[in-house]
């Protein structure tokens, strides 16, 4: 069974950054694309970036510049490292196996001073 945990969020200011991780069970990892999405209050669910298992990433525009997602392989693991956060950042993320139903429960991320 597959299984997600993500941690890392916080309540941090604007300009400030942090780190979050989700820790992956099941033999899927090495073979899968992994992505972090979020969602704010009264909004749709939206990919925040994605990595393929080569080491491919995509990123949504209102994150280029800013996030960086990355995995490693021999921890079964993939991060976003997310720096000059925003107020509009604001949101609960989620770690995903791209093409699946398979989630985290979410990390709460609250950039407000």
């Amino acid at each position: 069974q597959v299984q997600l945990v993500e941690s890392g969020g916080g309540l941090v200011d604007p300009g400030e950054s942090l780190k979050l991780s989700c820790v992956a069970s099941g033999r899927f990892f090495h073979s899968s694309a992994m992505g972090w999405y979020r969602q704010a209050p009264g909004k749709s669910r939206e990919l925040v970036a994605s990595m393929s298992s080569g080491g491919t990433t995509n990123y949504a525009d209102f994150v280029k510049g800013r996030f960086t997602i990355s995995r490693d392989h021999a921890k079964s693991s993939v991060y976003l490292q997310m720096n000059n956060l925003k107020p509009e950042d604001t949101a609960v993320y989620y770690c995903n196996i791209i093409g699946t139903d398979a989630w985290g429960q979410g990390t709460q991320v609250t950039v407000s001073s």
